[in-house]
């Protein structure tokens, strides 16, 4: 039997490496340095194995973002595309001597298509109306392309003159007859996203499309939600129904995407949208053909509303129409899958204990085998026995790497940030675990201080994360990057507590109708675990921060753990939930894990009682016992968590006389996205930080 390389010994591998590299390292890491840093971007196999392209921003407000390619076995890498616009959604072509690419170097979003052995591409598209994104069957010859259109206009002209009329209109308003009115940071308009059909002709290029959903009221779920049939038979994608208004009025309060299958042929005028998976009411996803055309693999959840539910594995046979659940009994939930191959196995990714992990599913045994499970891990491809992939970690940004199918032979194929990062100092780290609620075991992770001294305490940055169905694993994030904190000499603490994805459903679960109490004890019992296993942290001397519902969770743990912390930040937190409610886009999410409307009837129907979550479970009723210092921050284009919750944590705090600061950003969104705001953001959190830690 082979021997799996355990989580722990590659934790050593990776901590002795990164040893080995602080012994020359000078610099410490800061926000500047994280928007400077090389970014992967699709990241591509071609069919035969040999060849790698990928792309490579180089910083986050870098012009410089071009394709590279990579020959497999000598690893020599050259740049591949050099024009001023970047290329995005690439694709290869069958025959693996070309690519296919979108990029708008001649005015509008089109595909081109560039030889690996030319420097120029060819607009194969050139549509009055920008492409958004783009698939094809493996033959080459039939294109799925998303456009931005007004619906029931069945030509690019209609689309273009409904525009006209909009800008030469005199006045300015909305007007909406049914939900959703706003969706993340934008506010609906009379046009949506839908998915287009287009066969080559013979000169190679893409000259008319057709709409296959012409009347659907909203976007469908994106073209990485659509797969054509390799014989170009067909195709499937995901979305909510919404081919009428009718069938569209319940989009703000259910999670009920479908798998539609849609007939193709050539020169065909109307197009016939199959449901699938008409049968689930709750969520159906990430539809793929093998490529030999048999089977169709998609995962599905079983709960409706319910956004946090576990994705199954699903599998349809072509051939006797069946559709079953594969593996129904493994308790992780499925992010992304692509067959091997053979066809006879899958790769799929899901969380797992920290990790984003890589795992064999074999259909016809029902059998789940882990390959790889450190670090966060995806872009999945293979050829034969080697799977090719991207990782990332706490001490390490995205990289490509291989593995065989048995887990053995991992090997790192780029270092695309090797030289920028020569003289970054990162903070070791470890996983820890503990007895959180009902003495079941709660897993976290450690950094130490970049600049670590052995027999030295340093202040604690005890982070929490959103979701709350979510989890700060082992990840190189870009927002809420643990080696920030660690660089400016903090111990950093992550607790993954009840509600946290990645430890099997039930545990997911347990947090829904609960917020403020498993999730809360998990937070204490970790903090007063780790402060003792690990005395160089000064449990006396601790800041906590999060976003989202790690906000909610500051707003909370002012109100119910009052004493603990020497500050608190709080990034676009819950702090009233029956405004909350009435005030977010995606209403199925409080529904579900507050039990209901606010207002207590459940599903919008006229019985059903009143849930007491959202007053047991609001922030903005334990305001009396508020008193430690706290700093809010925002971005006004939030709309799923609307910035007057901000607005009322920050007012209730100057009212009460508490220290407080209110930081907004009117460009920004529920995240900080732009670089130049974020080394903003940072700035503000680490002199908050600052201010109560200092001794």
């Amino acid at each position: 039997m082979k021997k799996l390389l355990s989580f722990a010994a590659l934790s050593l591998m990776t901590a002795v490496t990164s040893v080995k590299a602080a012994d020359s390292a000078s610099e410490v890491f800061t926000v500047e340095k994280l928007n400077e840093l090389n970014q992967l971007h699709d990241v591509t196999l071609s069919p035969q194995g040999d060849v790698l392209v990928y792309g490579l921003k180089k910083g986050s407000s870098s012009k410089d973002n071009h394709l590279y390619k990579q020959n497999i076995k000598t690893g020599k890498v050259s740049q591949f595309t050099d024009n001023e616009k970047p290329e995005s959604n690439v694709l290869w072509a069958d025959d693996g001597q070309s690519v296919f690419f979108l990029s708008s170097r001649t005015g509008s979003s089109q595909v081109w298509q560039q030889s690996l052995n030319e420097k120029t591409a060819k607009q194969i598209s050139d549509f009055p109306i920008g492409v958004n994104a783009f698939t094809f069957a493996k033959n080459g010859q039939v294109f799925a392309l998303s456009f931005t259109v007004k619906p029931g206009c069945e030509t690019f002209d209609c689309t273009l003159a409904a525009k006209k009329m909009d800008e030469e209109k005199k006045y300015n308003i909305r007007a909406y007859d049914q939900l959703m009115v706003r969706h993340w940071d934008t506010w609906a308009t009379d046009y949506k996203e839908h998915l287009f059909v287009a066969h080559v002709n013979k000169d190679g290029l893409l000259t008319q499309a057709q709409d296959i959903m012409p009347s659907w009221q909203s976007d469908f779920a994106g073209i990485s939600q659509v797969s054509v049939h390799p014989s170009s038979t067909s195709l499937v994608f995901s979305g909510k129904d919404s081919s009428s208004k009718d069938a569209a009025k319940d989009h703000a309060w259910t999670t009920n995407f479908d798998i539609f299958e849609v007939a193709l042929s050539n020169g065909q005028t109307a197009f016939n949208l199959k449901n699938i998976t008409e049968n689930n009411k709750a969520w159906d996803s990430s539809p793929v053909y093998s490529s030999n055309g048999r089977f169709l693999a998609y995962k599905a959840m079983k709960t409706p509303g319910y956004e946090a539910d576990k994705f199954t594995l699903q599998l349809r046979d072509s051939r006797t129409g069946k559709t079953r659940a594969v593996a129904s009994e493994w308790d992780r939930s499925i992010s992304s899958l692509a067959f091997a191959p053979d066809n006879k196995s899958l790769y799929v990714v899901a969380q797992d204990v920290g990790q984003k992990s890589i795992f064999s599913i074999t259909p016809e045994f029902d059998e789940v085998r882990s390959i790889y499970n450190v670090g966060s891990n995806g872009d999945i491809s293979s050829v034969g026995n080697k799977i090719y992939f991207s990782r990332h970690t706490l001490n390490s940004p995205k990289d490509i790497f291989s593995i065989d199918n048995h887990g053995d032979d991992l090997k790192q194929l780029t270092d695309i940030n090797k030289d920028k990062l020569a003289q970054v100092k990162f903070a070791d780290y470890e996983q820890f675990n503990f007895k959180g609620w009902n003495d079941e075991t709660v897993h976290g992770y450690w950094l130490k201080p970049a600049n670590y001294e052995k027999d030295k305490q340093y202040p604690i940055a005890f982070l929490v994360h959103g979701g709350p169905q979510g989890s700060f694993g082992n990840m190189f994030h870009y927002r809420w990057n643990a080696q920030l904190w660690a660089a400016q000499g903090y111990g950093v603490v992550m607790v993954d507590f009840h509600g946290s994805t990645g430890y099997g459903q039930g545990f997911t679960h347990s947090i829904s109708r609960d917020w403020g109490g498993k999730p809360l004890e998990d937070l204490q019992k970790g903090l007063d675990f780790i402060v003792k296993d690990q005395p160089w942290l000064d449990g006396d001397n601790a800041c906590a921060l999060g976003a989202s519902y790690g906000g909610y969770m500051m707003n909370w743990i002012a109100g119910n753990w009052p004493t603990r912390f020497k500050c608190l930040i709080n990034h676009a937190g819950l702090y009233d939930m029956p405004s909350f409610y009435q005030s977010t886009e995606e209403l199925w999410f409080p529904e579900y894990d507050m039990g209901g409307p606010s207002w207590g009837k459940e599903n919008g129907s006229a019985k059903g009682k009143v849930s007491p979550d959202y007053s047991k479970f609001n922030p903005s009723a334990y305001v009396n016992n508020w008193q430690t210092p706290m700093l809010v921050i925002q971005g006004e284009l939030d709309y799923r968590v609307p910035y007057a919750q901000s607005l009322g944590a920050f007012t209730t705090l100057q009212r009460k006389g508490i220290d407080s600061r209110l930081v907004m950003f009117p460009d920004e969104d529920h995240h900080i996205r732009k670089p130049d705001n974020l080394v903003v953001w940072y700035d503000e959190v680490f002199k908050w930080l600052e201010k109560y830690t200092k001794k």
